[in-house]
């Protein structure tokens, strides 16, 4: 069937497949999207099909499915204290690619290598930082929605001091240890799928790891100092930090292994 299905062309393929789905969305009770973020979510999985076949899908797929599925932990708790994600935790335009822009352009620039041939750069590399970035998002949903939700102690990342769930740039060992597990999840999905190697599984597990921190770094210390830096903008940041240190590790271990 695989075969099959790779025998067509991606993007006539493409346009079928989420075509069908996104009807199929509209008419279940149960919006994981708003009505503008399943047009956008189609026009993501036309690309990503597009560009990477069913590998790449498998991979966005297994993130919107977990990712929506974990904002919904603790729902009821979340709501009462006022820390639970907006419009029940339908997604708009700005959270699809806020999660996945950088992940879309590594796939963009995957394409753009193996078809037009317009560079020599490594195109593994962007297939790493494609999964880097899912697994760094993921790592980042999960670790604060289980943290607001099961944190039983949470600690301002710059200080370490205890601060209220929720507050951002907060973290908790509850929410550190899920990001940890989501971030193995995706990467293992990926080397399954064979987007990466063994050795890329380290790799988005570091980086991800990486960002993730990162990301609370920001939001305790700029985030609200700046209207534009929405948390749609920083979620664009710490995948793409979570891409490229992915991509620099792997270079380093390349160099390494040929000296």
């Amino acid at each position: 069937m695989l075969s099959f299905l790779s025998s067509l062309n991606p993007w006539l393929l493409a346009i079928g497949l989420n075509t069908v789905l996104l009807g199929i969305a509209f008419l279940l009770p149960k919006k994981l999207l708003t009505p503008a973020g399943y047009v956008h979510a189609w026009i993501l999985g036309v690309l990503i099909w597009g560009c990477l076949g069913w590998r790449g899908y498998v991979v966005v797929m297994f993130y919107f499915l977990v990712g929506s599925g974990v904002t919904r932990i603790g729902k009821a708790q979340k709501e009462a204290e006022g820390i639970a994600e907006k419009r029940g935790g339908a997604r708009g335009p700005e959270n699809v690619w806020g999660s996945a822009l950088t992940a879309t352009i590594c796939a963009l620039g995957f394409w753009a290598i193996e078809t037009l041939q317009i560079s020599s750069f490594p195109a593994t590399f962007l297939l790493l930082g494609y999964v880097a970035s899912f697994a760094t998002k993921l790592s980042d949903t999960s670790a604060s929605e289980v943290g607001k939700a099961y944190g039983k102690r949470t600690f301002l990342i710059t200080t370490l001091q205890p601060v209220a769930r929720g507050t951002e740039g907060a973290v908790s060992l509850e929410g550190t240890l899920a990001g940890i597990v989501a971030s193995v999840a995706i990467a293992v999905l990926g080397w399954g799928v064979g987007l990466i190697d063994e050795m890329g599984i380290i790799l988005c597990i570091i980086a991800a790891f990486v960002a993730t921190n990162l990301e609370s770094v920001i939001g305790a210390t700029l985030q609200s100092n700046f209207d534009w830096l929405t948390n749609e903008v920083v979620n664009i940041l710490n995948t793409t930090i979570g891409a490229i240190v992915a991509i620099l590790l792997a270079f380093a271990v390349s160099v390494s292994r040929s000296i």
